[in-house]
């Protein structure tokens, strides 16, 4: 015999259809807040610890380096010991940290309070401190305006090679092969004893920091702006196939509302990571120039040119080759540390 089958039978739960009460509407009514790739990103780099401190010492670093010659009592340049009509004092030459010339030890003693010379003073009666917070601030502007230089030139100069391709994208590449086979240094060697020749700065903004640094900024426009290039080029290379490039250009787009509208802001993760490791290159490179005596001129300090400038009395003043040095290597190791973070938060093949 064939087993009878319970015949079906649909129960519906009447309490499922009551309305829901204002408990119920005010959960239901809290979504999840609506987020984009950049704020993932800065999540992400937030939880990063050793990126975050990195963060902060550099903010930290440069804005001292931007407030404290406004409020600080010595100049860079001033030479405590050099008094119009008087005898030059020599006291004031070499002091250690925390030490006092012969002029202002009569003054503590007359019940005046003297601001103290934190790192000592240099060779020519300097005070040391405010020398190396202007050799900081004059590294930083240098780095970062170097990277800008950097990002403005490959950045467009990637752009168009990877979304025109064909001829155009050989053409340039083989540009940036010939400009990979210059040696940086000698160009910059050339263009300093060039520009020192043919540019007057006499009279004009240039005159305080001089040939030199204006050729290692045309140095870092004309050099050094192909790796960015090249990493852009590779970014736009794969996204230009994309299907939402492909709308764009059967619509009637142009190829640089593409560029603008669609490629470069897919590739804002290589473009930022890029720069952020790009700005300590910068600053080493114009440190070493510096320490070589191609760096800003004299009385204007880098953190180069005072490493340079300690090292003829490295046995008994050590303390003025310590303070730039260390200076080079907070900033150096705080920008690579918060560029590796970057990498980390915004680089989505790492976050797939």
């Amino acid at each position: 015999m064939t087993p009878k089958h319970k015949p079906f039978s649909l129960h519906i739960d009447a309490d499922a259809f009551l309305p829901a009460s204002e408990k119920d509407k005010e959960y239901f009514s809290q979504l999840r807040p609506s987020t984009t790739f950049f704020k993932d990103g800065v999540k992400r780099l937030l939880k990063n610890g050793v990126a975050t401190v990195s963060l902060i010492l550099i903010v930290v670093i440069t804005l001292a380096s931007i407030i404290i010659p406004s409020v600080w009592p010595y100049s860079y340049e001033s030479m405590l010991g050099v008094i119009p009509g008087r005898p030059v004092d020599s006291s004031y030459n070499n002091l250690k940290p925390f030490e006092y010339g012969k002029t202002e030890l009569a003054r503590i003693e007359a019940g005046e309070k003297v601001f103290p010379h934190i790192f000592g003073t240099d060779s020519h009666g300097r005070d040391y401190f405010i020398r190396v917070v202007y050799g900081t601030r004059i590294s930083l502007a240098v780095g970062f305006f170097a990277s800008i230089i950097v990002l403005l030139i490959g950045m467009t100069i990637g752009s168009i090679a990877g979304y025109f391709g064909g001829k155009v994208d050989l053409i340039i590449m083989r540009i940036v092969d010939i400009i990979y086979s210059l040696p940086d240094m000698l160009v910059i060697i050339l263009l300093a004893v060039v520009l020192g020749k043919v540019l007057n700065t006499e009279g004009t903004i240039l005159e305080k920091i001089g040939s030199n640094i204006i050729s290692m900024f045309i140095v870092f426009g004309l050099l050094y702006w192909v790796s960015m290039a090249r990493l852009i080029r590779g970014q736009i290379l794969s996204l230009r196939e994309q299907e939402y490039v492909l709308a764009s250009m059967v619509t009637g787009a142009k190829g640089r509302w593409i560029i603008m509208k669609h490629l470069l802001p897919n590739s804002i993760s290589v473009v930022i990571i890029s720069t952020a490791l790009q700005i300590p290159n910068a600053i080493f490179t114009e440190s070493f120039l510096s320490f070589l005596g191609l760096g800003v001129n004299a009385p204007m300090p880098s953190l180069g040119s005072l490493a340079s400038d300690a090292l003829n009395g490295i046995s008994s003043y050590t303390h003025r080759l310590v303070f730039p040095a260390l200076v080079i290597c907070l900033i150096v190791l705080s920008l690579n540390l918060f560029g590796d973070g970057l990498r980390d938060a915004f680089d989505p093949k790492l976050n797939a």
